[in-house]
């Protein structure tokens, strides 16, 4: 896993600070994953974009692993949501699949995000424009990879961390 570009960068919108870091193969996604995790802690929103087969669940395996929780972490698409409790003292991952979701926040509402948000980690696959009202404070990952007929396993993964908690771990992101 190639170490990231430049450090953090300050976008034009305060507290917003990007990184981008290459990954080349899922077990790098995954150790990515276990890194990231480091530095989150409950109350934290985590949203995820990519192309299907891009690497979103791969990652919240590597977060669910750095987090040390219960249960296997897959892809919640057919249950929409899935928790993991924590083995120890951290805080449970909440992994949400909006993919199916057509609306906005209020379509999720019977997911109860807002609930479990303060003592959770919540990752959120396809959130984007569906859970941005949860949190003034997220971190968007934007993972990009070859399209077409490629078995090409490289990917650029975008780190964009919205918000005043963000810009003060921007130094501790950028170690990821």
């Amino acid at each position: 896993m190639e170490a990231a570009h430049n450090g953090p960068v300050t976008d034009t919108a305060p507290g917003t600070v990007n990184l981008d870091v290459t990954v080349e193969s899922p077990e790098e996604m995954k150790e990515l994953g276990r890194r990231i995790a480091r530095v989150l802690a409950a109350g934290d929103l985590v949203m995820l974009t990519g192309e299907l087969g891009a690497g979103k669940t791969t990652l919240t395996r590597g977060l669910g692993e750095g987090l040390g929780v219960r249960g296997a972490v897959t892809s919640p698409t057919f249950v929409i949501a899935r928790v993991h409790p924590p083995l120890g003292e951290g805080p449970a991952l909440v992994h949400v699949d909006a993919y199916r979701l057509g609306g906005g926040l209020d379509e999720m509402e019977d997911l109860d995000l807002d609930v479990s948000l303060p003592e959770s980690v919540v990752v959120v696959e396809w959130g984007d424009g569906k859970v941005e009202e949860l949190s003034e404070d997220r971190l968007r990952v934007v993972i990009d990879r070859a399209v077409g007929d490629t078995d090409d396993e490289r990917r650029t993964v975008t780190l964009v961390g919205i918000g005043a908690r963000w810009a003060e771990l921007g130094a501790e992101l950028a170690g990821t």
